[in-house]
């Protein structure tokens, strides 16, 4: 958390920033997950953000200098756009960018599991935790055939491969729950007990249930915040996720720990085989 849908609900919101110019920075940690490059506030003063995009689940600034900022929310990291009068400063602050329309962005990270990093623009793709993703849900390239190649020969279930980076970027724990749900797939099913039928329904579930997120703004059950301060509201459509001994459709959900994180499903209705 923080995951794919909320950090397009974060990119959405970022989007009034294009084409403004960075005046300002200011730097009261650089202790992050990695550390934020020495360098930033040359390189960031006095250029443009000229477009807001996401692979999987960063968050990428392309500056008009051939620079570009990636961002990562990690567990709790979020971004707030506020009026130069209306900033409250926060004990978690890490990073204060200033515009010249007297708009502060500011990046808050209490657990400090994000980071922010500076890449050449073209050399994004290149970047090691970024080359090494998998395909994002909404690319055409996601085919029934991809990800059965991709899974016919594991023993792994299911559940822990939708949220392997590797084979598909942007997938948390909370969705999974959801789109397994959706599919009637079981969540301990292994990759190559799935048949083709079956992944096709897979695949339709992950964008389904990842389009309703965005639209509703993400999930707020914890830390996240879109950058207006206004809470996502997926998490009043959960049909399993955190609903461990409620009833849906006239059958129980159950929670385990699987793989150190919590499962949910209903057992009589996502079929094993």
């Amino acid at each position: 958390m923080p995951e794919l849908p909320e950090v397009q609900t974060t990119i959405i919101g970022l989007q009034s920033l294009l084409n403004k110019e960075i005046t300002n920075i200011i730097l009261y940690s650089r202790k992050l997950r990695y550390l934020i490059p020495k360098n930033i506030t040359n390189i960031l003063k006095n250029t443009q953000i000229l477009k807001i995009s996401r692979i999987g689940k960063y968050i990428i600034c392309e500056l008009n200098n051939n620079y570009s900022l990636i961002f990562h929310l990690g567990m709790s990291g979020r971004f707030q756009i506020s009026k130069l009068d209306d900033y409250i400063p926060s004990k978690h602050d890490h990073i204060l960018i200033f515009f010249d329309n007297k708009k502060i962005l500011s990046y808050n990270d209490p657990r400090k599991f994000g980071f922010v990093d500076l890449s050449g623009s073209k050399e994004v793709c290149h970047k090691t935790y970024i080359a090494k993703l998998g395909l994002d849900p909404f690319d055409k390239k996601l085919t029934n055939n991809y990800l059965f190649n991709k899974i016919k020969f594991s023993r792994v279930p299911i559940k822990q491969i939708l949220l392997n980076q590797k084979i598909i970027a942007g997938i948390g724990n909370i969705y999974a729950n959801e789109i397994l749900y959706d599919a009637k797939i079981s969540p301990f099913i292994q990759g190559s007990c799935l048949d083709v039928d079956s992944i096709k329904i897979l695949i339709k579930s992950i964008r389904k249930i990842l389009k309703q997120a965005i639209k509703l703004g993400g999930t707020s059950i914890k830390n996240y915040i879109s950058t207006d301060g206004t809470l996502g509201n997926f998490q009043n459509k959960f049909k399993v996720y955190n609903k461990e001994n409620q009833n849906i459709s006239g059958f129980k959900i159950k929670r385990v720990i699987q793989y150190g994180r919590s499962t949910f499903y209903c057992p009589d209705i996502q079929i094993t085989n």
